[in-house]
């Protein structure tokens, strides 16, 4: 493999880049497709916040776009706490309410969906349903779903994006508050091995210093 430093911005832009001929392609495949992407990562690493900056450059390319949370799709605490609030075998098994994100989300923005998505399900800080109203994503359209531990449970994304963090930056980076996740992310990291299958992958131990790992010979 080979590792490609690459800026913020131009990251950025290649991935927008990527996703639009994407999408095209999807549209062209399936005529009404819409292309589902995960932006998956640590909160360390920040999937919220690139996801959130592809958003206006892929509509900039004639692309509609719809960014999902899946922090937006969590299940009631009543489920997520069973085991107390800092068991980081129920934030890694039980916190996302994937059945919901693929009801809601992604099957309806798959082949043959309606195009009918709901933004949000569930409002965490108050422990209630979010009452979103359902967008309507047009065909050729964008879904992005950005959160952690996204990827290896069989949610259906059309494309994966992964961002990385080495042990040392994950321990450095993530809030003191939240140490108590760590070990779920070495449980993703050592049973699911995200980096070695997502379509793309992300080194992002500094924020300001991405790279992107890419097929070939190593540089």
């Amino acid at each position: 493999m080979r590792i490609r430093p690459i800026s913020p911005d131009l990251l950025v832009t290649e991935l927008t880049g990527r996703l639009a001929d994407a999408a095209t392609r999807a549209a062209t495949a399936a005529g009404s497709a819409r292309l589902r992407v995960a932006v998956d990562g640590a909160p360390a690493a920040g999937p919220d916040e690139l996801a959130a900056a592809l958003v206006e450059p892929l509509r900039a390319r004639g692309r509609p776009v719809l960014h999902v949370r899946a922090t937006d799709f969590l299940r009631p605490a009543s489920l997520r706490f069973e085991l107390g609030r800092t068991n980081p075998d129920a934030y890694y098994e039980g916190w996302v309410d994937e059945a919901g994100l693929r009801r809601e989300v992604l099957d309806p923005a798959g082949p043959g969906g309606t195009g009918r998505l709901l933004p949000s399900l569930w409002d965490a800080a108050a422990d209630r349903a979010s009452r979103a109203r359902y967008v309507d994503l047009p065909p050729g359209g964008v879904v992005l779903v950005s959160g952690a531990l996204l990827l290896g449970g069989g949610l259906p994304f059309d494309v994966t994006v992964h961002l990385e963090l080495s042990a040392a930056a994950l321990r450095r980076r993530t809030e003191p508050a939240q140490d108590w996740t760590l070990p779920a992310f070495d449980r993703y990291a050592e049973e699911v091995v995200p980096a070695s299958f997502a379509d793309v992958v992300v080194r992002a131990d500094d924020a300001r210093r991405p790279a992107l790992v890419e097929p070939g010979a190593e540089a």
